[in-house]
């Protein structure tokens, strides 16, 4: 019994250790309502999401070590990062397309 509670303990730990990079909703209701200034602050947010996504799919010991005791959680997040990446260029082309409607400058 102690053994199987051990072993679903480590499980559960390497799982909330694999990387989950937020996903970025790509429109907003309330897009419409932000200011210039307000679009490119959110357009550099929509960046540093997709930096932080790339990042999570470089080689660390997180991810070795995932990959050594539980290759299906690093599989997760390989497809979780692309999730995210995509979402993250989809909500910059958004804005970007906000930002030219409005005429901003």
């Amino acid at each position: 019994m102690k053994k199987t509670i051990l072993v679903i303990g480590v499980f559960a730990l390497l799982a909330q250790g694999c990387a989950t990079p937020h996903v970025v909703q790509t429109k907003k209701v309330s897009d419409v309502n932000l200011s210039c200034t307000q679009i490119l602050s959110e357009i550099e947010e929509a960046e540093q999401f997709e930096k932080d996504a790339r990042a999570e799919r470089k080689v660390t010991g997180k991810n070795v070590a995932a990959a050594v005791l539980f290759w299906p959680a690093l599989i997760g997040t390989y497809s979780n990062t692309e999730e995210a990446i995509e979402a993250a260029k989809e909500r910059r082309a958004n804005l970007t397309n906000l930002y030219a409607q409005k005429k901003c400058r």
